[in-house]
């Protein structure tokens, strides 16, 4: 536990993540399958040799093109097959390869000569050079320089890794050696798949061909592939293959990904300084010459304007002099290649030149090459399409994946066979147990048994009612009888137990003078208008915006009612208003307001494990980053947190700004003075101690969202240090038990059963066979799976002093699925984790119209890692602080 203060100065241990206590036995057995397949290992006294990879210019200076290492090394493989004494060898196309035994020489040196493809033999001119080459003078300069280039590799001994090392990790005894030789076993998969032209996105593969492409909009295409990954296991060595999906950019004509991405009916409409920067860095193939090249621009001018000069000999002796032409591009490509341009006078030409030399290409003449990742963020439309397309019901995807196994071919692969690897085309077996569902609690003390992981409130009323008196009605949206919604929204209420008084008689809807204000403004003025109209501050406000997804008024909105006011607020974009719809709108309200609508049966009577008899507190952490591609806006961390205890329903939230891409949290602990603590964590427990009776939590359960296996290590180190410091800071002779446990959906194991086409049952918990070889981990379908296939999620206990079976661990995740009050279905991971989601999603929207300089000094601002500030998140008024606001 935490060191006193005479012991602070000497460094104690750092935490690693535990070993398995047991495993479970409680629920129904069932026989499933899953999507990996056992890898068979014959060589394991072998090594894998680690040579570095040094590839240079003949001037000795580094070659920093990406891609062209694939390329050179081939090259070597083939042209000094002897000095390699004929040994196959995996290279990550960067500065390692490897090699199974050692190589003749613990350093080797070779030159080899690429022809160079995207460079072209160009006209000389100082205004510019051009694709192609226009005269004899050309012809003759292009045989003094040759169109290819040679290369220097240095091949340098840099390691051995034994396959013992997987043996070991099989056995529980991790390494940084058997990381090592996983990572050599993915990268002889990445270069099989290199080898068959596929686009490489991590672990992923994905082929060129158009039957695996589905258009998303916008120019933008998913492309489907498979993700390959080795994993040690408690039942060997396994290859994880899945289905994924990226995105690519639309191959074919420039022009045409343009008009698409813009959305735009001809050439005319481009706005060219979009264009510029979406087009910059794609690769294009350039018509006659099929030569390709990087765009690092466009031309200021269009075709017709932009000129180059050009140098031609004139005169017939060898002696002609050279004069120099003044030239356009458009001239250039008609009248001196004789290449017709229909449309691409008008418009910018493509730049494919280094900035002292640029190279300019018509529009038209270029085609964006196939398999280039589009890197931006999607639409909602297109992320809607994505997802719907990417789908795949569970025997669909048990299908394709079999298929894949077989195409890769892997027993070809000749470095796995010298390795002495096979690879099983069968899905893997494992057991799992279909835990009871959790008996609720509603309305009149009722009891509730969800079916297949849902249930509804049909007859049935909410179990703590909260009272809507003093409300008002916002509408920024023409279309809406406000006046049939708000009887219906009454009515609905009256069926649920909650009692919702008439809302002031005047509906505040939006003068129109004033929607083509900035979204601010416009909000601003919605205030003032209620201000003006109420005698008093409302209890409540529906605000009802016009539209679904990512409204610019939404963000505002919650600010200046959540921030300034403290009113609590429910925003609706309703399309269709049924009574399932009001429901769920209700369900928000009530437990906004201080209600709650359903309770587990359990933490009502004192039965659930280490919980109910200790004062115990859970809490739900999560960082939210900006969207890709946008490096200077700040993330975002939301810490949640039960009250009220014995309850586990019960949660409230607090939320910080941090440096940009920033995955650790950093102000869980943030002294300010000797007494003086403005961390998340010392606000959350001071709230448990108010709300739970002056009782200080005992136990407190922490649930982690969002980091991978190689940031363990720092959140049972430095985050938990941090909760510890602050617990110390509060009282130094109080010291709680703590268990941490991660929780991840970015994985790609999925299960099936083996009877039946259907998703997994709700409540399938899997801790055997497919899961570490000694650490504390399981898998949970908490959730029914509908459409597409269900992904578990999967849980590592990574620290327990609190002392859970493995059991009681499983039967509070599982529990802790069913405890969301914004529906009515478990959900696919605890609640803790989804609220601080929720909570970190809205607050991000808080600061979306923020200049970060105004924000960041002025307002008490984070400074970054960098230096530059973050802006600080406006607190939360002291009426709605501990409300769930965020459900």
């Amino acid at each position: 536990m935490a060191s006193s203060k005479g012991e602070a100065t000497t460094a104690k241990p750092s935490r690693v993540p535990m070993a398995r206590p047991g495993f479970g036995s409680k629920g129904q057995k069932i026989r499933l399958l899953t999507n990996h397949f056992k890898v068979g290992m014959t060589n394991s006294d072998g090594y894998f040799f680690h040579y570095s990879v040094a590839l240079n210019y003949e001037d000795g200076n580094p070659v920093e093109a990406k891609g062209i290492g694939r390329k050179i090394l081939d090259k070597v493989q083939q042209t000094y097959a002897l000095e390699l004494a004929g040994k196959d060898f995996a290279y990550d196309g960067e500065k390692s390869l490897f090699t199974i035994g050692a190589l003749p020489h613990n350093k080797l040196e070779f030159t080899v000569v690429l022809e160079d493809l995207s460079s072209s033999s160009r006209s000389t001119t100082q205004g510019g050079s051009l694709e192609g080459s226009p005269s004899e003078a050309d012809k003759k300069r292009s045989k003094r320089q040759p169109r290819s280039k040679a290369y220097k590799v240095v091949i340098k001994y840099a390691a051995k890794i034994p396959m013992q090392a997987i043996t070991n990790a099989l056995r529980g005894q991790d390494s940084e050696q058997y990381q090592e030789t996983v990572r050599v076993l993915d990268i002889v998969l990445r270069q099989h798949a290199a080898k068959r032209g596929c686009l490489i996105v991590r672990q992923s593969f994905f082929h060129d061909e158009p039957r695996n492409f589905t258009e998303l909009g916008g120019g933008v295409l998913g492309c489907r592939g498979f993700h390959s990954s080795f994993r040690a296991t408690q039942g060997g060595l396994s290859l994880n293959m899945d289905a994924s999906t990226t995105m690519i950019v639309q191959p074919g004509p420039v022009v045409d990904f343009l008009l698409a991405n813009q959305n735009a009916r001809d050439p005319y409409q481009i706005d060219w300084t979009k264009a510029k920067k979406m087009l910059k860095n794609l690769r294009i193939k350039a018509s006659p010459s099929n030569r390709e090249y990087k765009i690092t621009g466009l031309t200021e001018k269009p075709c017709k304007e932009q000129t180059f000069t050009l140098k031609q000999k004139s005169g017939n002796g060898m002696a002609g002099e050279e004069k120099e032409v003044e030239l356009t591009v458009y001239e250039y490509f008609t009248h001196h290649r004789h290449i017709p341009l229909n449309y691409s006078g008008d418009f910018p030409c493509i730049n494919v030149g280094k900035p002292k030399h640029p190279t300019f290409i018509p529009l038209e003449l270029c085609h964006l090459v196939s398999l280039q990742r589009y890197t931006k963020a999607l639409s909602n439309l297109q992320r809607a399409s994505l997802v719907e397309k990417s789908r795949q019901k569970p025997q669909e995807r048990m299908r394709t994946l079999g298929d894949a196994l077989k195409t890769s071919n892997y027993k070809a692969d000749p470095l796995l066979g010298s390795a002495g690897i096979s690879i099983s085309d069968q899905f893997t077996q494992v057991e799992g147990r279909i835990l009871p569902t959790p008996k609720l609690k509603v309305g009149r003390d009722q009891d509730l048994f969800p079916r297949n992981g849902r249930w509804n409130f049909n007859q049935k009323q909410l179990v703590e009612l909260s009272k809507l008196e003093r409300w008002a009605v916002v509408n920024f949206s023409a279309r809406c009888d406000v006046r049939k919604l708000c009887m219906d929204l009454q009515r609905c209420g009256q069926q649920k137990g909650i009692s919702i008084s008439k809302p002031f008689d005047h509906i505040f809807e939006e003068n129109p003078q004033f929607r083509r204000n900035p979204a601010p403004v416009r909000v601003e003025k919605m205030l003032e208008a209620v201000k003006s109209k109420l005698p008093s501050p409302p209890q409540f406000l529906l605000c009802i915006l016009p539209e679904r997804k990512n409204s610019d008024l939404y963000g505002p909105w919650k600010r200046r009612n959540l921030s300034d006011l403290g009113i609590v607020t429910q925003c609706i974009a309703p399309t269709k208003i049924n009574d399932q719809y009001l429901t769920n709108v209700l369900l928000k309200i009530n437990a906004k307001l201080g209600g709650m609508n359903s309770f587990l049966a359990m933490e009502l009577s004192p039965v659930l494990p280490q919980i109910s008899k200790v004062p115990t507190i859970i809490i739900g952490m999560d960082v939210s980053h900006g969207s890709p591609g946008r490096a200077d806006v700040p993330s975002i961390a939301a810490v949640v947190s039960s009250r009220q205890w014995p309850l586990i329903s019960r949660y409230r939230a607090a939320v910080r700004t941090q440096s940009p891409k920033l995955e650790m949290i950093d102000s869980l602990y943030k002294k300010v003075s000797d007494t003086q603590d403005d961390g998340l964590i010392r606000e959350l427990l001071v709230d448990f101690y108010s709300s739970s009776n002056k009782v200080k939590p005992e136990h407190i359960i922490i649930f982690r969202d969002g980091v991978s296996e190689s940031q363990f290590n720092q959140v049972i180190n430095t985050e938990l240090d941090q909760i510890i410091e602050a617990c110390n800071h509060l009282d130094e002779n109080w010291f709680p038990k703590f268990t941490v446990v991660v929780a991840q959906k970015n994985h790609h194991t999925k299960f099936f059963q083996t009877n039946s086409p259907d998703n997994v049952l709700p409540g399938t918990v899997i801790d055997n066979a497919i899961c570490h070889p000694k650490n504390n981990d399981f898998y949970m379908c908490a959730h029914a799976g509908p459409i597409g296939t269900t992904r578990p999620t999967h849980y590592h206990v990574l620290h327990d002093e609190i002392g859970f079976s493995a059991d009681d661990m499983q039967e509070l995740v599982h529990s802790l699925s069913y405890v969301y009050q914004r529906s009515t279905t478990a959900i696919s991971v605890v609640a803790p984790i989804c609220y601080a989601h929720l909570a970190a999603a809205q607050m991000s929207q808080f600061i979306k119209f923020d200049e970060l300089s105004e924000t960041s000094s002025s307002h008490g601002g984070v400074t970054a890692v960098g230096g530059a500030p973050v802006p600080a998140l406006p607190r939360l008024h002291r009426n709605v602080r501990s409300s769930m606001f965020f459900c």
